[in-house]
């Protein structure tokens, strides 16, 4: 198993960083690289907030979104963080007439991650999760890891692999 980690701030213990995603990943023998930043509280977009203080180019760095369909079923949304997810296209996607974001609670119950902080990897029960087709053509992509200020960087196809993601235009 290759694990990197790299810091973009001094930390005394590698166990700060280690969430469910990251275990979720060390468990499979994924390769990727944990990024680390200190989170400001006062910011809107946690998404940007992670391309400014690392330095990562925007359309590499996707946002997880949980997304209530008209079904009552719940599933995960990955689109680039400039981008606006579009629902209307999730919802043709996942087989739905309509899609609206989730409540707040309910994503933190289902997959064990505040906003924000809301990694693909590891939550508490696995959502059916699409990503937008334009992380296909990136090398690498960042995701959270799992907690604000924690960002994880791996090859898109490891979100197929590891979670039967579908990729599907979803950003606009």
């Amino acid at each position: 198993m290759i694990f990197w980690y790299c810091i973009a701030r001094k930390i005394n213990d590698i166990e700060t960083s280690m969430t469910p995603a990251v275990i979720f990943l060390q468990q499979k023998g994924a390769q990727f690289q944990v990024l680390e930043y200190l989170h400001d509280q006062m910011t809107e977009s946690y998404g940007l907030e992670a391309v400014k203080k690392l330095g990562l180019e925007a359309s590499a760095v996707f946002k997880t979104l949980v997304v209530a369909l008209d079904s009552g079923e719940h599933v995960v949304a990955l689109v680039p963080s400039r981008n606006k997810l579009n629902m209307k296209q999730l919802a043709k996607s996942a087989i739905a007439k309509k899609a609206t974001m989730a409540e707040v609670n309910k994503v933190q119950n289902m997959t064990g991650y505040i906003l924000g902080g809301v990694s693909p990897f590891g939550q508490k029960k696995r959502l059916k999760t699409f990503v937008d087709s334009s992380a296909i053509s990136h090398d690498l992509i960042y995701v959270s890891g799992g907690k604000r200020g924690l960002e994880l960087q791996i090859v898109p196809t490891l979100l197929s692999e590891y979670l039967g993601a579908t990729f599907v235009s979803i950003a606009e």
